[in-house]
């Protein structure tokens, strides 16, 4: 189980780290968007911050899911960005993108089972 969350632990943070690097310097030429995700990004467009601090939180989680610190801090603040990016490649019907959304999620999962001990507190009334 340890080389299982090992495994989760170094995979997730070097893929959250590699997109916002592809991201902010432009080392992935933009896909062609069409149906419902270029009417899902047109409107994303207008509000500018929006998509580069989910890159910069993708990032800054990345980096701690790389050097072990703070990884259950940084696992409750990714989960909401990566449930947003399951959703958005699930209804928008993006068969590859859901594939890499699905391993990302199933990933944060397995790390907050992982880490449990440190969450249960949270949830005692």
């Amino acid at each position: 189980m340890k080389n299982v969350i090992l495994f989760f632990r170094i995979t997730l943070g070097l893929i959250l780290i590699s997109l916002p690097v592809c991201y902010f310097f432009n080392l992935i030429p933009e896909l062609e968007n069409t149906g419902d995700f270029k009417a899902f990004q047109i409107g994303l467009v207008p509000s500018v911050y929006l998509v580069p601090i989910s890159k910069v939180v993708e990032f800054i989680c990345g980096l701690s899911f790389l050097s072990k610190k703070y990884v259950t801090l940084s696992n409750i603040i990714v989960l909401p960005v990566t449930i947003n990016i399951l959703f958005i490649n699930y209804f928008t019907s993006s068969p590859i993108g859901f594939s890499i959304s699905l391993f990302i999620f199933c990933g944060n999962i397995i790390l907050f089972y992982a880490y449990w001990k440190h969450y249960k507190h949270l949830f005692i009334a």
